[in-house]
């Protein structure tokens, strides 16, 4: 079993792993920790590895707050932001009409939370790369998981040295060096149904 935190779009290292596991656990009773992918993604334009961030309600206090209780602050023009800069990034891409109507989709219904949000895309993904994959969500938090349970939690991290990822090369559409650190959109849009082949 893997267990992990929700993140936004999340990175291909995250679906690596998933396909090596047998089913997926969510951590749903975690504190909101910023500065991480839970509220961000990376994707490759043609200025280089360019972050996307959802601005959040109370994210930033130094109240903790229950992952689950994290509203997303639809004051920002945040989705049109993100969906321009993916358009921008990706519009060339070979796959891009294959897959794009399906995201915008959940970026149009305005998810109040970002938990459900993150869960929403998730689940689009894993329905994309036709990984079929119990979906689950922890009850309790426990400090250490189970010794069958591979705990990824806070390991993928914009913070940690992508290298460890296991993330190998691939066509890109922008840039001459290969970035590791990107989200699994990257991958679908530059390689569409291939995309599962790469992963395993």
């Amino acid at each position: 079993m893997l267990l992990t935190e929700t993140q936004y779009n999340p990175p291909v290292a995250f679906f690596w792993h998933a396909i090596r596991s047998e089913s997926i656990q969510i951590e749903a009773h975690e504190n909101y920790i910023k500065q991480s992918y839970r509220n961000r993604c990376h994707v490759l334009t043609a200025q280089g590895v360019q972050p996307l961030s959802i601005p959040v309600r109370h994210g930033n206090s130094k109240i903790k707050t229950p992952v689950t209780e994290i509203e997303i602050d639809y004051s920002q023009k945040w989705q049109l932001v993100h969906w321009r800069t993916i358009q921008a990034a990706y519009g060339r891409a070979p796959y891009f009409e294959f897959y794009s109507d399906y995201i915008k989709a959940i970026y149009e219904r305005q998810p109040k939370y970002l938990f459900e949000l993150n869960v929403e895309l998730l689940k689009l993904y894993l329905k994309l790369l036709k990984l079929s994959r119990p979906l689950n969500f922890t009850e309790v938090y426990q400090t250490e998981a189970p010794a069958n349970v591979l705990d990824l939690r806070n390991r993928i991290h914009p913070k940690i040295y992508p290298d460890n990822l296991h993330v190998k090369p691939y066509t890109q559409v922008f840039g001459k060096q290969f970035a590791p650190e990107l989200s699994i959109i990257d991958l679908l849009f530059t390689q569409g149904p291939a995309s599962l082949s790469y992963l395993q």
